[in-house]
């Protein structure tokens, strides 16, 4: 099964980290097709990356700005019968496409996700407790330790069939991540579309298909996961109006928030004190800044 691996970045700065990301690509066990990196609508930044990318890498520019364009874009100009998505700064572990791939075997599945570990560059943050993962764009405490069905996966890890965009469209560029903007949810959105138009397929999460997100110390600060919750809030309020919306749409989020109810008393008890007082005020002012950003978004509709 040929694979098409989309990357995508907006800015000149992430140069190292696209170059690491490629290189990551290159190392697989079961090499892809093509690897192609999307760029935003700018010349100039076409003409950057050619001039300092190795060769062998296709560079296209997007017909707009934004991560869901791009993406879109990406899927377009691939040739493999499955297209994967890795963010530009991630790495990917030496047998993902392999392991991704394989789960393809099954017919019915048109989409499958892996695992996303974070990569500190700064250390790991005691205090920032694993249920919060999302915030960083890994995968958080909660979601499935073995293979199973899931509803969307995570962008920085994902990969559909080709034919599966031939079939019900492409990301919505409603959804989705534009320069510093954080609003996300394209890949929910068209996950939940997908199954919903394809009755009897689904989407696998895949946790031996690894890639390792790396988190900036700017991304452990309060007023990062401030923002970002909100901005998760008010993405949701989006998904959760749009016309793909069913009204089991936010069953994954209701059910997260069941489980962060049972497991807050725990995350106080785990190491020093000190240290599980701020995991769960971590914990609490997210989930307020999701619940705000949820309220502004629902009366933006």
């Amino acid at each position: 099964m040929r694979v098409s691996v989309v990357v995508s970045t907006y800015t000149e700065k992430n140069l190292d980290y696209v170059r690491n990301c490629v290189d990551s690509l290159r190392r697989q066990t079961i090499q892809p097709c093509e690897i192609i990196l999307v760029l935003d609508n700018s010349q100039n930044l076409v003409q950057f990356y050619t001039e300092h990318m190795p060769n062998g890498l296709r560079i296209v520019a997007s017909d707009g700005f934004g991560l869901s364009r791009a993406r879109n874009v990406g899927v377009k100009r691939a040739t493999g019968d499955v297209v994967a998505f890795i963010d530009d700064d991630a790495i990917a572990d030496e047998k993902w496409l392999e392991n991704l791939v394989s789960d393809f075997d099954d017919p019915g599945v048109v989409g499958v996700g892996g695992r996303i570990d974070p990569l500190w560059e700064v250390g790991f943050p005691t205090w920032f407790p694993e249920e919060l993962y999302w915030v960083i764009g890994c995968s958080y405490k909660g979601l499935p330790t073995r293979k199973a069905v899931i509803r969307n996966p995570i962008g920085c890890n994902m990969s559909f069939r080709r034919s599966v965009f031939e079939k019900v469209g492409y990301f919505s560029t409603i959804f989705g991540r534009i320069g510093n903007n954080l609003m996300g949810h394209d890949d929910t959105e068209f996950g939940i579309r997908a199954t919903s138009k394809l009755p009897g397929t689904k989407i696998l999460y895949d946790p031996e298909a690894v890639v390792f997100h790396r988190v900036s110390k700017d991304r452990i600060t309060l007023k990062y996961i401030m923002k970002r919750s909100y901005a998760e809030g008010f993405s949701k309020a989006f998904l959760s109006h749009s016309d793909q919306a069913e009204k089991s749409a936010l069953n994954t989020e209701k059910n997260y928030l069941r489980s962060l109810f049972l497991s807050t008393p725990c995350l106080l008890f785990q190491g020093k004190a000190q240290t599980g007082i701020l995991r769960v005020t971590t914990l609490l002012v997210a989930t307020v800044m999701v619940f705000l950003g949820y309220v502004v978004g629902s009366r933006s509709n």
